[in-house]
């Protein structure tokens, strides 16, 4: 055998394939000097207590300065965590994110009594203020939901402790990070052509992706039994972290964890909830695709091994990264060439740092800060999987564009909820375009069965991730205690029921729940799934040229925050209160379904 193939180290990568931070901050110097000067600025904050709602005057001032602070602070967090990604193993990251965590602390700590205050004031009293300062009307929304959620603020005295929890309540998620990408390593395995090759958190899909049906087996084995382990750890970690939510979830008087979270943003718990029960109602159509799998790759059974390698015979090659980029732009022009002039600006000035290094975080994702452009973390291996990553995360990124160029700081952070929309349209889009421009029956099959596996892993599978967090988070609340058994059987069990009788479910999958970073921000992946309902809604509408389609898909990239993202999607022509866009993109699945097997 060769020697193995090993990933590069963090300083050997090519820097024009690598994102430049310094924007953000010119070194690690410039970040310490803005560090010093933020921790100097955080006591004026806490002067202001007792005075905010004398005036309006007093208002205006304050929230003006609190966005100031939290603006230079956002930009410390960014860089210390981007530097932190980019190398797990670097140490000086490890210890600027670590301060920017506990600046973010001390921040919150000096506004601890900022929405007590606020909740004094009656709607009469803001309406003059509204009149008295033209320039709150900046904050109308800000003020408003703030108020909204009066009854499960506290006391000043009560919110400041819980500010002081902030820190150590990241406690299990950073646990979990730096373990999942610094600490925990895969064995090698055969590539199938006689090479060793290393499974890394990058390769894993990769692997999974072969034809090659022993290289896919060796990988799920040896990334499976590697977790397993470190099974008591990992549910021990697992586990605080839920104790941790709903420590959080009593305090503020919330009757779940799940309503915690979602009141954060005003969305209702029968989204979640509908969700789940109109899935279950579709789960027909998924073992439809079970069942069509096994047959085109012709196995006796189905394993949960065999679940990512394409079910169509196509020799796709190797993209490279810079066919990848016109493959994205081609496909994006439907939404007008301003999206893709703001595309190319990002594709050529190092918004992305675009391959795998040692100890770089896996996955990918984008981030911004106001004012900034945005970035772009990949791990970029070259398949056509990689491609609708970077069509994705470049969504995300140019919906934080838009945002930034037409509204203030304040409204700018759109809501999570909304936030994988404009990043699933893009990939429904480029699939729509690869599907029109084929030129062959076994291509437009291929693609297919790529539009197929992105249901199952968009709606089908963060649907029972979704399911998994309810069913844990309200046991934890019954006091029923969070065992690695318990997990492992939760997690084996709705495998069983979302993939059906036709598929052999290994008893390593039961482990998978410990691999899944998102466990630890809590009731996020249902977005996922919704998200991808909201995408298909406007990228129909966009591509059959529907009268204004365009301009309310643009009006919703550019709102930001401003107006509650239940409001916003059903002003742009899609209510998500009415679960029809989840059906509707569920039967977009059932025929894709359909037209494969007229190929075949």
């Amino acid at each position: 055998m060769t020697e193995t193939n090993r990933l590069p180290l963090r300083s050997d990568v090519e820097t024009q394939n690598t994102w430049d931070l310094s924007p953000l901050f010119a070194d690690e110097s410039a970040f310490q000097a803005a560090f010093k000067s933020a921790v100097e600025a955080i006591p004026v904050l806490a002067d202001w207590r007792g005075q905010i709602t004398k005036s309006a005057k007093n208002l205006l001032d304050y929230l003006v300065e609190k966005d100031r602070q939290a603006l230079n602070i956002d930009a410390l967090y960014s860089y210390a965590f981007q530097m932190s990604d980019q190398d797990t193993g670097n140490t000086r990251a490890q210890a600027m994110k670590d301060q920017a965590l506990g600046l973010y602390t001390r921040f919150f700590s000096a506004i601890s009594w900022e929405s007590p205050e606020i909740l004094t004031l009656t709607p009469e009293v803001l309406k003059n203020y509204y009149i008295e300062e033209t320039g709150l009307e900046n904050y109308r929304h800000f003020l408003e939901d703030t108020l909204r959620q009066k009854p499960h603020t506290l006391s000043a005295p009560e919110e400041e402790i819980l500010s002081l929890s902030a820190d150590m309540s990241y406690g299990p998620q950073t646990i979990f990070n730096i373990f999942n990408n610094a600490d925990l390593h895969f064995p090698s395995i055969d590539d199938g052509s006689g090479n060793l090759v290393e499974i890394t958190h990058g390769r894993f899909i990769t692997l999974m992706e072969s034809s090659n049906r022993q290289v896919r087996k060796d990988a799920f084995m040896g990334l499976y039994h590697t977790y397993e382990s470190f099974k008591n750890t990992l549910a021990a970690t697992y586990s605080a972290n839920v104790k941790k939510e709903l420590f959080f979830t009593k305090t503020r008087k919330y009757a779940s964890t799940m309503e915690a979270h979602l009141d954060n943003h005003n969305i209702p718990t029968t989204v979640y909830t509908s969700l789940i029960d109109t899935v279950h109602e579709y789960l027909p159509a998924m073992y439809r695709y079970v069942e069509l799998r096994k047959k085109l790759l012709n196995l006796d059974e189905l394993h949960m091994y065999d679940v990512y390698t394409p079910i169509v015979h196509y020799d796709s090659p190797y993209i490279p990264f810079g066919k990848a980029k016109d493959m994205v732009l081609d496909g994006l022009v439907p939404l007008g060439q301003d999206y893709l002039d703001k595309l190319k600006e990002g594709f050529d000035n190092r918004w992305i740092d675009v391959y795998e290094n040692q100890g770089k975080r896996s996955g990918a994702y984008s981030t911004c800060v106001y004012g900034t452009h945005p970035y772009v973390l990949l791990n970029y291996q070259g398949n056509l999987d990689n491609v609708f990553t970077l069509a994705h995360e470049m969504g995300h990124s140019l919906h934080s564009c838009y945002t930034n160029e037409n509204q203030t700081y304040v409204n700018s952070n759109y809501n999570i909820f909304v936030a994988e929309i404009a990043s699933t349209c893009n990939e429904y889009l480029l699939i729509s375009h690869l599907l029109e421009t084929s030129e062959s029956k076994e291509e437009k099959a291929y693609l297919l069965n790529h539009l197929m596996d992105q249901f199952k892993g968009t709606l089908f599978r963060q649907t029972m991730f979704a399911e998994f967090e309810k069913i844990t988070h309200e046991k934890e609340a019954a006091g029923e205690p969070l065992t690695c058994d318990v997990l492992c059987s939760i997690y084996k069990e709705l495998n069983q029921l979302y993939f059906g009788e036709n598929m052999v479910i290994d008893d390593e999958i039961a482990m998978e729940w410990a691999r899944i970073p998102h466990f630890y921000s809590p009731f996020y992946v249902y977005q996922y799934a919704t998200g991808i309902s909201a995408a298909i809604a406007f990228g129909t509408k966009i591509l059959a040229k529907e009268p204004g389609a365009l301009e309310n898909y643009k009006k919703f990239l550019s709102s930001g925050c401003s107006v509650d993202c239940m409001d916003l999607l059903k002003d742009c022509g899609v209510d998500m209160t009415t679960g029809e866009p989840v059906k509707a993109a569920l039967k977009v699945f059932e025929s894709a379904i359909d037209k494969l097997i007229e190929i075949f």
